[in-house]
């Protein structure tokens, strides 16, 4: 397609994402100069499309970045009144005293919003400052100058058959140029990893790490709702079989959003995520609270967990990586809003110093430093064990050392573990299946738990399905000898939307179709699948989940 004519437009900065750090930066660039010409692209058909609601935001970021946020009337009202741990049997569980818990654990400074709505809200405060937003635009592809530094992107390309040949309907996209290009487009993008790969920004940071994370909202019964309570469990029904844990936020207008993280360097590919999910919902605590509601959304998508020791080198000739590109969740607070707000703020500030100062398309090592050395530094290098030590000890040894180094970590500033190695990654972290033990799981109910392609409708993802798969195999091979003869089909295990199926028909061998259309973006293939056969890429501009305004 590279003799493809395209319209060029020039910015000061181009960003990729209208994310919290997307918008973050926007909003920033502008206050500093109102002149700046900036814009915005987002693949979602809105701002908000591709996010489901129901996190709990820690405000710091949003306090640097907008003080005022209150009288502008932001969509943060419920402030988190009451934090609960418990640690889950199959029949019951042991809520953890609060005291027990490192004051960084304490949430009741904090809100729990619809992100979604946020990013609505902080859109139209960008757009009220003269940055342009092009929703239902993704950026396909990355533009590089003659010296090797990025340049745009290219956006907005539709009309693509499913070959890959422009069809009668075809538009070529635009090319969007910027002085600087900011990647925000979230865990484990297609753009991000190409320039992750092109200027070896890992080179010097430990593996990335990753969690699947999911969620249903449900509408429950105003009895058993209480508004502003957050709640996690760790446990069942995990158990030895894999890292993770739960959380239930009761929000606004009798909605609870129950998510559950599944860390991905399980190593048995019998485990099934979304099985894993839908039986949690079958614990005691969870049947009393849910029954008797309905499911109102599902979601799914991919989290950051390699923390502090984790980020790659942020910067590169031409633009830097923000958000979730970099990794910036807080893996035991579950928390990463106010970091991707606080990046997309330094990232501001560093391109228009360099702006006011003539420069343009090299790297902005101010800003690869600040986020080391500023509140987002801050905020991960004290956790930054926590992932390791549940890692290598497991639940219980994990939790009590984690503490342990969270703890004293907070109150000296030491931690007695240094900086711990994550070691594989999660795709090499997988285990030949004949190695493992097959997993049973019960089936959904349809009540409390439910089938995928079912769930999947709640996300209310769409794709044109005459365009080419955004799900790019690099040997079809692979999917029979590897996915299927050596991990047991793990990718229709995997993956929470049901993408992936090997069929089989009487006389024929096994066929590896890949369902694209089912697709919620989690982006868990590109990171789990163990042969690294899968990439994701965007699909075109507007296409995937369209989760409802909660």
């Amino acid at each position: 397609m590279s003799e493809i004519e395209r319209e060029a437009m020039d910015y000061d900065v181009v960003i990729v994402g209208a994310g919290p750090s997307g918008l973050s930066a926007a909003i920033r660039l502008k206050q500093l100069d109102p002149d700046l010409e900036v814009v915005v692209l987002e693949k979602g058909s809105e701002v908000g499309a591709h996010i489901v609601s129901g996190a709990v935001m820690d405000p710091g970021g949003l306090d640097a970045l907008i003080p005022d946020w209150k009288e502008k009337n932001a969509p943060i009202s419920t402030k988190v009144k009451k934090d609960e741990f418990y640690m889950l049997g199959e029949a019951g569980g042991i809520k953890l005293p609060n005291m027990m818990m490192p004051p960084l654990m304490n949430n009741h400074h904090c809100y729990i919003v619809s992100l979604a709505n946020v990013c609505r809200w902080m859109a139209e405060q960008a757009e009220e400052m003269g940055v342009e937003i092009f929703p239902g635009m993704a950026a396909s592809e990355l533009v590089y100058g003659e010296d090797g530094a990025l340049k745009g992107v290219v956006a907005g390309e539709f009309g693509k058959e499913a070959d890959g040949t422009p069809g009668p309907a075809y538009e070529p996209g635009m090319i969007l140029n910027g002085k600087y290009v900011f990647i925000s487009e979230g865990v484990r993008g297609s753009l991000a990893k190409e320039l992750i790969a092109k200027y070896e920004l890992d080179k010097d940071c430990d593996v990335a790490k990753f969690g699947l994370g999911m969620k249903e909202i449900w509408e429950i019964d105003p009895a058993k709702h209480r508004e502003g309570t957050v709640t996690h469990t760790m446990g069942w029904p995990l158990g030895s079989n894999a890292g993770g844990g739960s959380f239930i936020y009761h929000m606004e207008n009798n909605q609870v959003c129950v998510g559950f993280v599944v860390h991905l360097n399980y190593s048995n590919p019998n485990l099934f995520p979304y099985m894993e999910f839908q039986r949690f919902k079958h614990h005691p605590m969870l049947k009393d609270l849910l029954e008797g509601g309905k499911r109102v959304a599902y979601g799914a998508r991919a989290i950051s967990e390699g923390g502090y020791q984790s980020i790659p080198k942020s910067c590169f000739p031409g633009g830097a990586l923000l958000g979730c590109s970099s990794g910036l969740i807080n893996v035991p607070r579950i928390k990463g809003i106010h970091n991707a707000m606080y990046s997309g703020k330094e990232a501001a500030e560093a391109a228009h110093a360099a702006i006011a100062a003539g420069r343009a398309s090299d790297e902005l090592t101010d800003y690869n430093e600040g986020l080391r050395t500023g509140p987002v530094g801050k905020d991960l290098k004290p956790v930054r064990n926590v992932k390791p030590l549940w890692s290598k000890f497991g639940l219980m040894g994990g939790l009590t050392l984690g503490g342990l180094d969270m703890w004293l970590g907070s109150m000296t500033g030491w931690n007695p573990f240094g900086t711990m190695k994550h070691g594989k990654t999660d795709a090499k972290s997988t285990k030949d299946s004949r190695e493992c033990r097959p997993i049973d799981y019960p089936k959904p109910d349809g009540k409390l738990s439910f089938d995928r392609l079912t769930n999947v409708s709640f996300a209310m993802t769409n794709h044109e399905e005459s365009q080419p798969c955004h799900l790019k195999l690099a040997d079809e091979g692979l999917a029979l000898t590897e996915d299927l003869g050596r991990y047991a089909g793990i990718s229709g295990r995997y993956c929470p939307a049901g993408v992936y199926e090997f069929v089989e028909e009487e006389g024929a061998d096994p066929r590896f179709v890949v369902n694209f259309a089912n697709c919620v973006h989690c982006k868990t293939c590109d990171i789990k699948d163990p042969a690294q056969n899968i990439t994701w890429t965007v699909p075109q501009g507007g296409d995937g989940p369209n989760y409802p305004n909660m």
